[in-house]
C-alpha cells in the first residue's frame, strides 16, 4: 500500500462499559444498548469505515449487538469476534453467513483463541495454549471450507467434521466475511499465516511492528499465501500538543498506585498472552517512562489489559505517527479514546482531515428507534 494512500480507519464500542477516566467509576458510562447505538451511529456518520466488538465474560455479546445495530446504521461494517473452541465450525459458519445477509455484507470476523485462562475455563476452554491455537488451526479448516459451501472430512486432534458442503443461505461476501486475527507467539503466527485475511497487532513501536509483520509474512510464504495489516492502538488527538498530553495525563489521573500493582498481579497470574507480555514489557507498571517512542504513550496500559498504548499529539504529529505504522505495511487502523463517543468526533473533526480521509457526502437517511419514520439530511 503506498505510503500516502488513505488508511482505513475503524472505531471501538466499549462494550463492557466507558467513560473519561482509566480505573475510575467517576463518570462512568455502563454498556447499555442506547449508548452503544449513540457511538456506532456517530462512527457511522462521521465516516469510520467500521467499529471494533470486543468479546470476554465481560462484554455485551457482539454477535447479539451487531444484529441489533444492523438496520440503525448504513454503511458502517461490525468487526466481531469468532471464538474457536467455543463454537462448532459448521454452525459459527451457517451463523456469520446470517449475519452477513442481515448485515448487508458488512460482517467482518475477528478470530479471538484468547490468552486468559481464567476468563477461557468460564466459557468451558482448558486447553494449554499451543494446544488452543492447533484446535483454532482445525477450527478454521472446517470453517472456511463449511463458509465457502465445499465438501470437507476432516479429523483432527480436538475437532472432526463431515460436511456435503452445501449452505442454504450463504454469505453475501465471498467466499466468506473477511477473518482478522492477532496472535504474537509462533504457535499463533502460523495460524495467520495458514487462514487469515488481516493480521493485527497492537500499537508497539513501528519497528517492532515491523519485525512482527515479517514473521506474518513469513509464515503466510510458507502457505503460499500473503496477508494484509492492521493496527489496534487509542489515539489522542488536540488541537495542540500541550492540550494532548494533558488529555493523556487526565486519562490516568485517578488510577492508584494500588490499582497499578493489582493490575500487575494479575497480568502475572492469569496472562498467557504473548501480545500481553511485550504490551506490558513496554512499561513495566511504571509511570515515569511511559513515552516509550516519540508521541507513543503507554499509559493506557498501566490498568487496561490488551491493546495499551496510544498516540498522542496534534492532528500533523498523530498522523504522522499513523504514517510511520503505514510504512511497515498498517492499512487498517482499529482506534479508540475515552470517552468513546465524545473522542469519534474529536478523531473524525481534527485527524480525518491530517490524513486525507473523505467525510461521507451528500444525503444520508437517519435511522434509528427515536424516529417514527427514516427522514433525509444533509451529511456533515
Amino acid at each position: 500500500m503506498p505510503a500516502d494512500a488513505p488508511l482505513r480507519l475503524f472505531w471501538f464500542l466499549p462494550t463492557s462499559g466507558d467513560g473519561p477516566y482509566l480505573g475510575s467509576q467517576i463518570g462512568w458510562r455502563p454498556a447499555e444498548f442506547g449508548y452503544m447505538r449513540e457511538i456506532a451511529q456517530a462512527a457511522d456518520r462521521l465516516g469510520f469505515e467500521g467499529v471494533l466488538l470486543p468479546t470476554g465474560p465481560s462484554c455485551f455479546d457482539g454477535w447479539t449487538l451487531a444484529s441489533a445495530l444492523a438496520p440503525l446504521t448504513e454503511r458502517l461494517k461490525f468487526l466481531v469476534a469468532l471464538r474457536p473452541g467455543i463454537i462448532a465450525p459448521a454452525y459459527a459458519a451457517r451463523q456469520a453467513a446470517a449475519l452477513d445477509q442481515i448485515l448487508g455484507g458488512r460482517l467482518l470476523l475477528n478470530i479471538v483463541t484468547g490468552g486468559n485462562p481464567a476468563e477461557l475455563a468460564q466459557d468451558g476452554v482448558h486447553l494449554a495454549h499451543d494446544e488452543r491455537y492447533r484446535q483454532t488451526e482445525e477450527f478454521l479448516t472446517i470453517w472456511r471450507a463449511a463458509a465457502a459451501g465445499l465438501p470437507i472430512r476432516f479429523e483432527g486432534q480436538h475437532l472432526r467434521s463431515e460436511s456435503p458442503g452445501k449452505l442454504v443461505f450463504p454469505s453475501v461476501q465471498k467466499p466468506y466475511p473477511p477473518l482478522y486475527f492477532g496472535g504474537s507467539s509462533d504457535a499463533g503466527l502460523d495460524v495467520a499465516g495458514k487462514h487469515v485475511d488481516y493480521y493485527l497487532t497492537w500499537g508497539e513501536p513501528p519497528e517492532a511492528v515491523a519485525e512482527k509483520f515479517a514473521a506474518a509474512r513469513a509464515a503466510a510464504a510458507r502457505h503460499g499465501r500473503t496477508l494484509r495489516f492492521g493496527l489496534r492502538i487509542h489515539l489522542i488527538v488536540r488541537e495542540t500538543e500541550a492540550e494532548a498530553w494533558d488529555a493523556a495525563e487526565r486519562l490516568i489521573s485517578k488510577v492508584t498506585d494500588e490499582a497499578i500493582e493489582a493490575a500487575r498481579e494479575r497480568r502475572l497470574r492469569l496472562a498467557e498472552s504473548e501480545g500481553q507480555r511485550r504490551m506490558t514489557a513496554l512499561h513495566g507498571f511504571r509511570r515515569d517512562a511511559l513515552e516509550i517512542a516519540p508521541n507513543l504513550w503507554a499509559g493506557v496500559g498501566l490498568i487496561r489489559e490488551g491493546a495499551g498504548t496510544a498516540l498522542v499529539g496534534d492532528p500533523e504529529t498523530v498522523a504522522a505517527g499513523l504514517r510511520a505504522y503505514q510504512a511497515v505495511g498498517v492499512d487498517t487502523v482499529i482506534a479508540s479514546g475515552y470517552p468513546h463517543l465524545e473522542e469519534a468526533y474529536k478523531v473524525a473533526e481534527l485527524l480525518f482531515p491530517a490524513l486525507g480521509v473523505e467525510r461521507p457526502r451528500g444525503e444520508r437517511r437517519i435511522v434509528g428507534r427515536d424516529f417514527a419514520e427514516s427522514r433525509l439530511v444533509p451529511a456533515s
